[in-house]
């Protein structure tokens, strides 16, 4: 429901806290466990000023579409109402781009409903079958599309609404062929009615929208940065494992990069600010990526020699500063320019360092353990300086995102990993939950069976391309009980006693009000989800007199459930998550990734590997609900560990592409390379041989740069044998992870 920023408690809500603190009103309830579930409704008693808002308008905005689609006398008004909900979000971004991409669904829906409609009319087996095909194609196109598999994915959510679209509008024209083109336009109308009402009503709420976006892209990466700039400031002070117990960060960056989105579409892309805004934020995915080859080079006490310490205080100081001085655009001129003055001294102090070793090169006898600490300490400076170059890059893309320059012509694409098996599995398990709700209709003859086969599909649009569809369908589940119990409420006692549209009005806007504000509550979300789409659709307000009765509230009721159930048990049964088999199955890609980084033709680049590291990282935590253990804490330190040698490989790779290296320090580079391409499987058993060949190019470079009298072949020993060094720490103390022999913590595969 967030924005991306964090939004302070409006002042009125803290001094009404205050008083009751004072008043000591609010101690009965005490630290016990009814005080702490009482604290845990705090969103319905004390919501914040944002989320009261959001529930305000999306509610009347619900209203203002049931009200038109009952005076223009659809047949169906409870579906207008029910795309609101489905489209509003908490900001202007979020609902725009929701509504484009649900406006985008319902179009290919519609395409492929008539087509399944018209292929088979008068052949149910064949119709489920078609169905079940249409709906777990359009899953697997979802989750292929750019973004996470979350429900802040508007792209997927356009395949979802396909799927949401062919379901309601099959399923009521299978029955009546001769009328499908009348049904058609019916949903459409209900459908683009809907996304009429939010979009419009939205706007009115929103004020210096285009002022607001800009800031909101320049907190995202004050907030990105703070923990980041933190982080790797305690890692210049000296906690060399900082950085292996920071994963959250990396995932941070992944959910503040979708905001980028939203706000583009705020600002009108009228410029390129979220192209700068996504390298902004890119680069401090690729400092992070320059502190873990830091912390691998810090293992070495040779390293932390007077130059280095000096350097790394000043450093260390700097970053610590950073996130509140960014907050002033005009301290960011005196930024810059001592970030160069950091960034110069790193040059000086390696160059330096350079000069010594030259100088005991060709002045023999050679201290080796002399030039081996000097060594040491030149390979940290040249790294660091790295780190500080990708700061400067960065700083520079999010000056131009907050200025963004005239005729500016930057792009920077929104990257894309897409994963194949994910999006089979989702498709079969959306394809098979269906067509077995089919079966079910055709073979029990259920009067009811249309509308159950109906939620299944619009259920498994929904869910099935999340990663953990079954614990999603288990709180949907227990938002539909809470939307049932209120629609017996008020199908029974309240609608009866209403003649007016007015009225019915005003007794719908507390029980939509609850169903925003549960919306805007994380911990309740997914339950108020259900509760939104299906208030209206239980309750069914009409035009004339077909008030609801028992028996027709139940036989509506009672499919809704039992889809629930239906799904959740689908979910459990028919390829289930399997937390094991997904961390089984990273694995296994990482190491795949090293070998093909080492081996391919057109390897990925740099920002590629951060991302898809990221990626894997939020999957990793997804799985779990976000709950960290000492397995999911080893395996965020797996992938940070695949994506630091990652990046080393492509450094070598890029040291020989220059060809500067002597012959011998590019045959040894090469053979390790070749033995990186042949990196460990299940079954194949080559991880010690290269960990051996890294090690060996390690001893063979140390030999090599401790006689190259050539300054510029030196230079490119140096930076060959800095990568080799980070590749034979990663792979020496992450060695369970990296040999997949081994289980690794997982017992099931032992």
């Amino acid at each position: 429901m967030s924005d991306g920023a964090i939004p302070e408690q409006h002042p009125f809500m803290a001094r009404f806290e205050h008083l009751l603190a004072r008043s000591g009103l609010s101690a009965p309830f005490g630290s016990g466990p009814l005080g702490k579930w009482i604290a845990r409704q705090k969103w319905f008693y004390a919501p914040s000023l944002l989320n009261f808002g959001y529930a305000l308008r999306t509610t009347i905005a619900s209203l203002i579409a049931l009200g038109i689609a009952l005076w223009w006398e659809l047949g169906s008004p409870q579906w207008a109402p029910l795309t609101v909900w489905m489209i509003a979000q908490g900001s202007r971004g979020k609902s725009l781009a929701k509504a484009r991409w649900h406006m985008f669904g319902m179009v290919v829906g519609t395409f492929v409903a008539f087509t399944l409609v018209a292929a088979a009319p008068q052949q149910p087996l064949l119709f489920i079958l078609l169905l079940a095909a249409s709906i777990g194609a359009l899953c697997f196109i979802g989750t292929l599309l750019p973004g996470p598999a979350s429900m802040a994915n508007y792209r997927m959510h356009g395949m979802r609404a396909s799927g949401f679209t062919v379901s309601i509008i099959s399923l009521d024209g299978i029955s009546d062929p001769e009328h499908i083109f009348q049904i058609t336009m019916a949903r459409v109308t209900y459908i683009t009615l809907g996304i009429v009402c939010e979009t419009v009503i939205s706007s009115l709420f929103q004020f210096r929208l285009n002022e607001r976006a800009r800031n909101r892209l320049a907190d995202n990466y004050i907030v990105a940065m703070k923990p980041t700039a933190n982080t790797l400031g305690a890692l210049l002070g000296g906690d060399k494992d900082v950085l292996r117990t920071s994963a959250e960060m990396m995932t941070t960056l992944a959910g503040l990069g979708d905001q980028i989105e939203f706000a583009e579409i705020e600002m009108g892309r009228h410029g390129h600010e979220g192209d700068h805004a996504r390298a902004a934020l890119s680069g401090v995915a690729a400092l992070f990526s320059r502190g873990l080859d830091l912390s691998a080079l810090m293992d070495d006490p040779a390293t932390y020699g007077p130059y280095w310490r000096a350097l790394a205080a000043r450093s260390r100081t700097f970053l610590l500063s950073l996130p509140e001085r960014l907050r002033d655009p005009d301290e960011f001129t005196a930024v810059m320019t001592e970030l160069r003055d950091l960034r110069a001294t790193s040059r000086v102090d390696a160059a330096t360092c350079l000069a010594r070793e030259m100088e005991m090169v060709t002045n023999p006898p050679v201290n080796v353990a002399q030039e081996t600490v000097i060594t040491r300490e030149g390979q940290a400076l040249h790294v660091l300086g790295d780190m500080l170059d990708e700061l400067r890059k960065s700083l520079a893309q999010f000056d131009a995102s907050r200025n963004p320059p005239a005729h500016d012509h930057f792009h920077y694409p929104i990257q894309t990993w897409r994963d194949w098996r994910q999006a089979t599995g989702n498709s079969l398990r959306a394809s098979v939950s269906m067509f077995v709700a089919g079966v079910i209709w055709i073979t029990t003859g259920w009067p009811q069976g249309l509308f159950f086969l109906m939620f299944v599909g619009i259920i498994n649009s929904l869910f099935s391309t999340l990663e953990t569809p079954a614990v999603a369908t288990r709180a949907f589940l227990h938002g539909t009980i809470c939307v049932i119990v209120v629609s017996t409420f008020m199908a029974f006692i309240v609608m009866p006693a209403i003649t007016t549209y007015e009225m019915m009005a005003l007794c719908f806007i507390p029980v939509m009000m609850i169903g925003g504000l549960a919306f805007s509550n994380p911990a309740t979300i997914l339950g108020a989800v259900a509760y939104n789409l299906f208030l209206t659709i239980l309750i069914s307000p009409f035009n004339d007199e077909r008030m609801l009765d028992e028996v027709t509230f139940f036989n509506t009721a009672m499919p809704l459930f039992l889809t629930m159930a239906f799904c959740m048990w689908m979910y459990r049964v028919f390829l289930p998550l399997d937390p094991d088999g997904v961390r089984w199955n990273m694995r296994a890609q990482i190491l795949l990734m090293l070998r093909k980084l080492a081996r391919s033709r057109y390897p990925l680049m740099s920002h590629d590997v951060i991302g898809v590291s990221i990626e894997r990282m939020v999957r990793l935590l997804n799985t779990v609900g976000g709950r960290r253990g000492p397995v999911i804490d080893a395996y965020l330190h797996g992938v940070l560990s695949g994506m630091t040698v990652g990046l080393a490989i492509l450094n070598l790779r890029a040291v020989l592409e220059r060809g500067a290296l002597p012959s011998a320090a590019a045959r040894d580079v090469q053979e390790m390379l070749v033995r990186m391409a042949q990196f460990t499987g299940r079954y194949g058993g080559h991880y010690g041989r290269t960990e051996r060949a890294t090690s060996g190019a390690v001893a063979a470079l140390v030999r090599l740069e401790q006689s190259e009298t050539n300054l510029s072949q030196r230079v490119e020993i140096l930076r060959a044998l800095a990568s080799l060094r980070v590749i034979a720490a990663e792979l020496s103390n992450n060695r369970l992870f990296f040999d997949a022999s081994s289980p690794y913590l997982d017992p099931v595969f032992s």
